[in-house]
């Protein structure tokens, strides 16, 4: 199973985001861009990529016990970006000191479980992908900018979620991946 752990926002959240990403839709070249949809919007905290069957039921043991050490926090979708010229993204503003440790107990829990994680040291961004470029020369600067001021309703992180991502079908122009939530932990219990 190809894997990862993740915040998940409520439906006002995302409903709040998808009118902000329909006046992005507007920009000039928009048409030019591989869009996401809210259905798909995640904050990753952890990557965990192909996990072996056998290694599931201990990462969901200790995906509890991660989530169980880790109070609730306040989070919103907030700002936005862009990762050089490849992709467009929503941001967080909240307690992010508290989103960093949930994203770091969740890869240490896969590290325990015997799943190999990236070592590379880089900030950690948490972001939501809303949508991805394949055209050399588009600029993405205009996105980035237009996100700069957007403050989403906040709302309370209560949960980590493991979350299964299924590649979309080969050849099929446009096709996104389509994700399941396999296990959902309460914080703090």
């Amino acid at each position: 199973m190809r894997l990862f752990a993740a915040v998940l926002p409520p439906a006002p959240a995302l409903e709040e985001l998808a009118a902000e990403v329909a006046q992005l839709k507007k920009l000039p070249a928009a048409d030019r861009l591989r869009w996401t949809g809210r259905d798909s919007w995640h904050y990753t905290l952890a990557f965990y990529g192909e996990v072996p069957d056998d290694l599931v039921p201990e990462l969901h043991e200790r995906l509890a016990r991660a989530a169980r050490r880790r109070d609730p926090y306040a989070l919103r979708i907030a700002g936005g970006g862009r990762f050089s010229d490849r992709v467009v993204w929503a941001g967080a503003d909240g307690d992010r000191p508290a989103m960093r440790m949930l994203a770091d107990a969740a890869s240490a829990a896969a590290r325990r479980t015997g799943i190999s994680m990236d070592e590379q040291h880089r900030p950690y961004t948490p972001h939501l992908t809303l949508a991805r470029n394949r055209v050399p020369d588009l600029d993405l600067r205009p996105y980035a900018s237009a996100l700069k001021d957007f403050a989403g309703v906040s709302w309370t992180v209560d949960a980590l979620s493991l979350v299964c991502s299924h590649p979309p079908v080969a050849g099929v122009a446009g096709k996104q991946p389509r994700y399941e939530t396999v296990g959902t932990w309460p914080l703090g219990h």
